[in-house]
């Protein structure tokens, strides 16, 4: 086996253990604790939206593609108001609605009425935002490959739906984390 950083194999024999090793203690939950970690920080930096943004030299912030993306991702489930993307991105509404003003002006969201509610104002993605999503998709799928390659494709397999399954546990976990809190 070898290190995250690939740089020398672990001995994983219990003399050869240390603390800085991915495999502290022999526990493979001690390298994936390591490497959430390592991502934590990569995702706290916002590499791929950032390297997105460059590509594209459309003149977006990352909060504005994020407003973009809680529409898209929850907009098929429910309606979307700004104040669901303000609780979404966890911002104060007011600065959710500079965003979304911001991005109609733009051109890559528009305001309609609720049918459920005609007093209401939704917030749909038009076809230049989902241009915009498509392309910072398709950086994010380039991205991904190139950190995959070399990998056979039963190993891009298999981690992608371990990934998906172990953030599905650990959403969970939040959820009950949340729900804890407010008793």
């Amino acid at each position: 086996m070898t290190s995250a950083s690939n740089t020398k194999p672990v001995a994983l024999g219990p003399e050869n253990q240390s603390e800085t090793t991915p495999l502290s203690g022999g526990a493979p939950l001690a390298a994936i604790g390591q490497a959430m970690t390592r991502m934590r920080l990569l995702i706290g930096r916002r590499f791929i939206g950032r390297m997105a943004l460059r590509r594209m030299e459309t003149g977006l912030e990352l909060s504005d593609i994020d407003a973009v993306g809680v529409i898209k991702r929850i907009g098929s489930q429910q309606e979307v108001t700004v104040g669901t993307i303000a609780e979404q991105l966890r911002i104060d509404p007011s600065r959710g609605s500079r965003i979304v003003a911001d991005l109609v002006k733009q051109g890559l969201l528009e305001r309609a009425a609720s049918q459920e509610d005609g007093r209401r104002s939704l917030v749909r993605v038009t076809d230049a935002g989902r241009k915009v999503l498509d392309e910072i998709e398709a950086i994010k799928r380039e991205t991904i490959r190139e950190a995959t390659a070399g990998w056979s494709a039963e190993d891009v397999e298999a981690f992608g739906r371990l990934y998906m399954r172990f953030t599905e546990g650990l959403e969970a976990q939040f959820d009950r984390f949340e729900q804890d809190e407010t008793r």
